[in-house]
C-alpha cells in the first residue's frame, strides 16, 4: 500500500467529519453471555430443499435471532455455489430488515473486488436509509468464489488483489462524501446518503486485512470458522497494527465460530449433522461444489483416508454437544483468542435442526432481546 493509499484510506475510515469514536460498532453481551453473540448466515440450500426454501429458513432465522437477544445477523456474498443461497448481500439484506426491527444486520462480507466501490456505497447508502441504524457494512477482498465465475463478474477487468485499499478509500470517501478536491471524483455524490452512514468492517483469513484494519482503526471479524490455525496470529497482527480513529478508540475483533447444538445426543449427534457440510466443504474444495448432503449420505460416504483426515480436521473446528457443552467451548474459544464478539454459523442440512441450534445457544446464556 502507498503512502499515498494510507493517507486516502486513513481520512475515508477514520471519517474526517466524525468528531467521536462510534457508539454503533461495539457489540451488547446480553444474560450470561461474557461477549455479544451473533449469527453469520449463507442461506445454505440442503439436498432436497430449493433456493425458495432455504432463503425463507434465512428469514425465520433473523426473526428468531431478534427475539432470541443476538446482537447482529450477517449474511455473505458466494457465487457459483449451489449450495448457498446469499449471492447478493444487500438484496438479502433490505428483505431482512423489513421482517425484523431492531436486529444489526449487516454483510459478512461484500468482497469489494467484485464490484464498484461507487455501486457499493449507494447500495449500502439504500439500506441505511431504509433501515437507518441497523446496518453494517462489512468487506473482503477475496472473490468469494472460482476464478472463471470471478472473471465473470468482473467482465474481463484485472483486479491486482494489492489495490484492495485503494479501493477501499474509494469507497470510504463515497460514503462520506469527502473526495479531495483534486480527485477525478470530487464532484460526484453517492445516492442515497445521509448524515449517518454504515460502519465499515474489514474480514480477512489471514494477516492483510488484520493488519489494514488496525492501521485504519477499524473493526476487524476473522474467520475462524474455516481459517482456525490463523485465529491467534491475525488478532495478535490487528491489535499490534492499531491505531486509534474516530471509529474506535482500541481494537474491536470478532470471529466467526462454527458451532453445532443439539437438545439430546450430545457430542455424537451434534457431529452427525456437521459432517454433512463438512462433506459439502470437501466436495467444493476438490473443485465439485453442490447442495449441502443429508446426514446420511455423509455417514455412508466412501471417504479416502485423506478425505477422513480432512473431514475431522474440519471437524475439529466446530464447537458440539448440548447446549452447556457448546457454551463452554465458546467461552473456551473466547478466552483463547481473546475475541470482542462471537459470530455463530450453524451449517447443517435441515432448517429445522439449524434454528433449534441457535435457540438452544442463546437459551445456554439466557439471552433476551432488549436487555
Amino acid at each position: 500500500m502507498s503512502g499515498e493509499d494510507q493517507r486516502q484510506s486513513g481520512q475515508g475510515a477514520g471519517g474526517g467529519s466524525r468528531q467521536d469514536v462510534r457508539q454503533d460498532v461495539r457489540g451488547v453481551a446480553r444474560g450470561t453471555a461474557p461477549a455479544p453473540l451473533s449469527i453469520l448466515d449463507l442461506a445454505t440450500v440442503g439436498a432436497g430443499y430449493t433456493a425458495g426454501q432455504a432463503l425463507a429458513a434465512t428469514t425465520e432465522l433473523a426473526r428468531g435471532a431478534e427475539q432470541w437477544g443476538y446482537h447482529r445477523f450477517w449474511v455473505a456474498e458466494h457465487h457459483g455455489m449451489p449450495g448457498v443461497a446469499s449471492s447478493t448481500p444487500a438484496v438479502l439484506l433490505a428483505h431482512l430488515g423489513a421482517h425484523t426491527s431492531t436486529l444489526r444486520l449487516g454483510s459478512g462480507g461484500v468482497m469489494l473486488p467484485n464490484h464498484a466501490p461507487l455501486a457499493v456505497a449507494e447500495e449500502f447508502g439504500l439500506l441505511e436509509a431504509l433501515h437507518p441504524g441497523r446496518i453494517d457494512l462489512g468487506l473482503g477482498r477475496a472473490p468469494g468464489t472460482d476464478p472463471a465465475t470471478a472473471r465473470a463478474l468482473r467482465r474481463g477487468e484485472h483486479e491486482d488483489p494489492d489495490d484492495f485499499p485503494r479501493r477501499l478509500a474509494e469507497l470510504t470517501h463515497f460514503l462520506d462524501g469527502d473526495f479531495p478536491d483534486s480527485h477525478p471524483y470530487a464532484r460526484l455524490t453517492a445516492v442515497p446518503s445521509g448524515p449517518e452512514r454504515p460502519p465499515i468492517w474489514l474480514l480477512g483469513s489471514s494477516g492483510f486485512s488484520a493488519q489494514l484494519a488496525g492501521r485504519l482503526g477499524l473493526p476487524f471479524a476473522f474467520a475462524h470458522h474455516f481459517s482456525g490455525a490463523n485465529t491467534v496470529p491475525a488478532l495478535e497482527l490487528y491489535r499490534e497494527s492499531f491505531r486509534p480513529s474516530a471509529v474506535l478508540a482500541e481494537p474491536y475483533a470478532l470471529i466467526g465460530v462454527s458451532a453445532v447444538a443439539v437438545a439430546e445426543g450430545g457430542v455424537p449427534e451434534a457431529r452427525r449433522l456437521a459432517a454433512s457440510a463438512g462433506l459439502g466443504m470437501l466436495r467444493l474444495r476438490r473443485g465439485m461444489p453442490g447442495l449441502i448432503p443429508t446426514p446420511e449420505e455423509a455417514a455412508a460416504y466412501p471417504y479416502s483416508p485423506a478425505e477422513a483426515d480432512f473431514l475431522d480436521d474440519w471437524l475439529g473446528n466446530v464447537v458440539l454437544g448440548g447446549p452447556d457443552e457448546v457454551a463452554d467451548g465458546l467461552e473456551e474459544l473466547r478466552k483463547r483468542t481473546g475475541a470482542d464478539e462471537l459470530m455463530i454459523t450453524s451449517r447443517v442440512h435441515g432448517h429445522q435442526e439449524q434454528l433449534r441450534s441457535y435457540e438452544l445457544i442463546a437459551q445456554a446464556y439466557g439471552l433476551t432481546a432488549g436487555q
